[in-house]
């Protein structure tokens, strides 16, 4: 009860602080009657268009359960007789959303609800409870496609998230803390964040940004356009911030899922570079730090560590290097450098132009697949 005292008090000193009564009533305009033009009142029994979306779209989200065995080791007191240390196993539990995208029953989710699970469990939206066999997971973009036995199966329709615009409303459906079947509404704040500004480094995913609520659960529950298209797979937030969520693109999730089904992984382009975008602040760092090279710049893409055996290596380059430029396109950032590996695939090769030292140089390399 203590915190709705601070906000009765403050909407008391509004309202102490507003004109005379009287005067406040004089200065509103008599009611007008609606013109033609003014937006029609919804009557009882009327739909919005989120009801809508959420009666046509609904009955395709899932909920999953997931389960694994983790071995533990339990620990005796080492003073008594015959004491040691004896292995024991423990269940973790998990809990997630996904979307079925083939009425023969393959759910689409996040790597993260059902990677190493010994057990997965879809629990559909009239009560069926169906075992769930993982098809496959790719971690690197968070993306898993879950294999349900049965036929007949409600299924989502997949939009087209690279028209996505910020503005744009977004509805976003899953089982929050266990809450099954929540919808929230909102809009697509941004496009393309970078795994860096979501604080996943590890992933390769260029983010849609909601501010459509979405907590532990909702991960991998679908996030919808207005029409009813899943334009997005809900799969992140900002721990301790508010309307910050994020979602994996459909498109993304859509290829990565075709190469889960049919090949049951998927390969990436690697290079083997560690890199980071310059500022003042780092090229003074690492012009007092000893890791072995100056930088005389305070803007672009550096390589800070090139990996062993890697093709970067292979291809001669060096820690302290520039990106400046790749097959072409002038680098500015490492989420361009990640774009460009990933549109040059493991058949082609790269053309680099690097700034060594302040001379320019030309290097060609050859992606090769992501190690595990």
């Amino acid at each position: 009860m203590k915190s709705l005292h601070p906000a009765l008090y403050f909407t008391l000193i509004l309202l102490g602080g507003c004109l005379p009564v009287r005067e406040v009533v004089r200065s509103v305009p008599a009611p007008q009657p609606l013109t033609s033009n003014a937006a029609p009142l919804l009557k009882p029994g009327d739909l919005n268009y989120v009801t809508q979306v959420v009666q046509r779209v609904g009955p395709a989200v899932v909920r999953i359960d997931s389960s694994r065995s983790v071995r533990q080791s339990r620990w005796r007191d080492p003073s008594q007789p015959g004491s040691n240390v004896s292995p024991y196993g423990r269940v973790q539990r998990g809990m997630g959303s996904g979307f079925i995208i083939s009425s023969n029953g393959q759910v689409l989710t996040n790597a993260h609800v059902v990677a190493d699970a010994d057990r997965v469990t879809v629990i559909l939206k009239d009560g069926r409870r169906l075992r769930g066999e993982v098809i496959g997971v790719d971690k690197v973009t968070d993306v898993a496609v879950v294999k349900v036995q049965a036929t007949g199966l409600p299924t989502v329709r997949l939009g087209n998230s690279d028209q996505l615009l910020p503005g744009q409303w977004a509805i976003a459906i899953g089982n929050p803390l266990g809450l099954n079947n929540t919808v929230t509404q909102g809009i697509i704040s941004a496009t393309g964040r970078s795994s860096a500004d979501v604080g996943a480094p590890t992933e390769r995913v260029d983010f849609i940004q909601t501010d459509a609520a979405i907590n532990p659960g909702n991960s991998g529950g679908p996030l919808l356009n207005a029409e009813g298209e899943v334009i997005g797979m809900n799969s992140a937030i900002i721990q301790g911030a508010q309307g910050l969520g994020f979602a994996i693109p459909i498109n993304t999730a859509k290829r990565i899922a075709e190469a889960l089904v049919t090949q049951g992984r998927v390969e990436h382009p690697y290079i083997g570079v560690t890199m980071s975008e310059l500022n003042a602040e780092l090229q003074e760092t690492i012009n007092h730090s000893d890791l072995g090279f100056r930088l005389d710049r305070d803007r672009g893409v550096v390589i800070l560590k090139v990996a062993p055996n890697s093709p970067a290596e292979r291809a001669g380059l060096q820690s302290g290097d520039i990106i400046e430029s790749i097959n072409g396109q002038r680098i500015a950032t490492a989420q361009q450098v990640q774009q460009q590996v990933e549109a040059t695939g493991l058949e082609n090769a790269l053309q680099l132009k690097i700034n060594r030292s302040g001379q320019p140089r030309q290097v060609s390399l050859k992606p090769t697949p992501l190690p595990n």
